[in-house]
């Protein structure tokens, strides 16, 4: 007999597919304000687990961690007008306070460059003061038209790295670092994320930035979604600001400066590249819960057991949990933790602990088999790194068999309507091309060199748009 599906089957209706999980997996919940969101704690641990990995590959750079105000006054915008720009739709401002009409309104941080180097203009005199490398982690605000939970909110939580260099090479290669070994690495071999490292148009790049390197990944139903950002900002900030060092032969020289921030939308982001008709599947580097054992009934012998096993498991290096909850229905109990995608279900029954065994279920590779109690401390390390490597490889193959090198924009459209992405020679595309694309709402994720390295100019001979349809 066939299973009831739990969720909107992906092929038939992915958004939906995707709001039923994130609701059903209790992930989160819309907030009372539109476009905000409440995230619930199986997301918010996974969120934790992002922010403790990150955040320590964030410091092996020599940044170090700082909280700047959430309230910036509005003229602080003023000062980078191509910034201010870009973000005037998106900003929301307080005009009143404490019963009051306030002299000058503030904006609730958009991002905070702009306070920021209100501060960076401080604390920098001299070139030993360089680099400046600061962090945060933050809420910001962003009011948006078309909120999804997780992908566009309102409201959202991040981390913003912000820093400061004696020279235009120091802050280009720190960016870069930024996004291929902090980024690159983090997404790779702790979220097995599948993504094209690349470059951002003039017209996509961050306001303000004279560079944006980007990080862009196809989800499951064939269109991109950008997972984290590293911007060259030039020295347009520090001219706004004023940020200047004395170098050491005695001149005032204006700084070079980055930013870069990932944020909560990679929960998103793993829902929709690795989940399933079933619900998410975690990669097992990634969970709070690496395996989940459960009794079938509430036998004395056999809650016994499942605390034995949790015990054994954590011994081995196993993140565990213990379903002793017979109260619920066995069947409702594994379906939850289905779709939440916990990576092994250990489930023992009587009739199991008679024989000396125990289920063991994978939910990434598929399948259950009966194993030896006595053999899960050995078996459930080994299937998890199986897992983990199953989930990269699963998502790089999509993206590579939904990828078409094609020659024309037309071409383009055709490729990327049918659920997929498009390689085009930027020099047959150009910013006509783009545009021309943009009418179809198809977007130039990125650019990359013939090799699929990343490029060093918008214009260097033999670069390659990837476009796509995105989120």
């Amino acid at each position: 007999m066939a299973k009831t599906p739990v969720l909107t089957p992906r092929a038939d209706d992915f958004p939906r597919w995707y709001q039923d999980l994130i609701h059903k997996a209790e992930l989160a919940d819309n907030g009372p304000v539109r476009g905000t969101m409440v995230i619930r704690p199986y997301a918010y641990g996974l969120w934790e687990r992002m922010q403790q990995d990150m955040d320590a590959r964030i410091k092996e750079t020599g940044t170090q961690n700082a909280y700047f105000p959430l309230l910036i006054p509005q003229s602080y915008l003023t000062r980078e007008a191509e910034h201010v720009e870009g973000f005037a739709p998106e900003l929301a401002v307080v005009t009143h306070g404490g019963g009051k009409e306030l002299e000058e309104p503030v904006v609730v941080r958009p991002t905070s460059e702009t306070i920021i180097n209100e501060y960076f203009a401080k604390w920098v005199r001299s070139h030993r003061d360089l680099p400046l490398l600061i962090n945060q982690w933050a809420n910001v605000v962003r009011w948006e038209m078309r909120p999804r939970l997780f992908l566009r909110t309102s409201e959202f939580l991040w981390q913003e790295g912000h820093t400061a260099h004696a020279t235009y090479e120091e802050a280009r290669d720190f960016a870069a670092h930024i996004h291929r070994h902090v980024y690159g690495d983090f997404m790779r071999d702790v979220l097995a994320m599948d993504f094209v490292l690349g470059r951002k148009t003039a017209k996509e790049r961050f306001a303000g930035a004279i560079n944006t390197l980007t990080l862009e990944g196809m989800m499951g139903d064939g269109k991109a979604l950008q997972l984290g950002t590293s911007h060259e900002l030039g020295q347009n900030f520090a001219k706004a600001f004023r940020t200047r060092y004395l170098t050491q032969e005695g001149k005032q020289e204006l700084v070079w400066q980055t930013s870069w921030g990932c944020t909560t939308r990679m929960i998103g982001a793993l829902v929709m590249m690795h989940g399933d008709d079933d619900g998410m599947r975690v990669p097992p580097r990634l969970a709070s819960v690496q395996a989940v054992v459960l009794a079938v009934k509430g036998d004395e012998a056999v809650l016994a057991a499942v605390h034995e096993i949790g015990a054994v498991l954590r011994a081995a290096g196993v993140r565990v949990q213990v379903d002793d909850r017979t109260d619920v229905p066995f069947g409702r109990r594994a379906v939850d933790w289905e779709l939440k995608g916990v990576p092994v279900r250990v489930e023992v029954g009587p009739r199991d602990l008679e024989g000396g065994t125990a289920m063991l279920v994978r939910r990434t590779a598929g399948g259950k088999q009966p194993v030896a109690i006595d053999a899960l401390a050995a078996l459930v390390p080994t299937a998890l790194d199986e897992d983990q490597a199953l989930l990269l490889a699963q998502a790089r193959a999509r993206r590579e068999s939904r990828t078409a090198d094609v020659a024309t924009v037309e071409e383009a459209v055709e490729a990327t309507a049918t659920g997929g992405w498009a390689r085009v020679p930027w020099a047959s595309l150009g910013e006509e091309g783009e545009a021309r694309l943009a009418e179809h709402a198809v977007t130039v994720r990125c650019l990359v060199a013939e090799d699929g390295a990343v490029p060093d100019a918008d214009e260097t001979p033999g670069n390659v748009a990837v476009v796509a349809r995105s989120y």
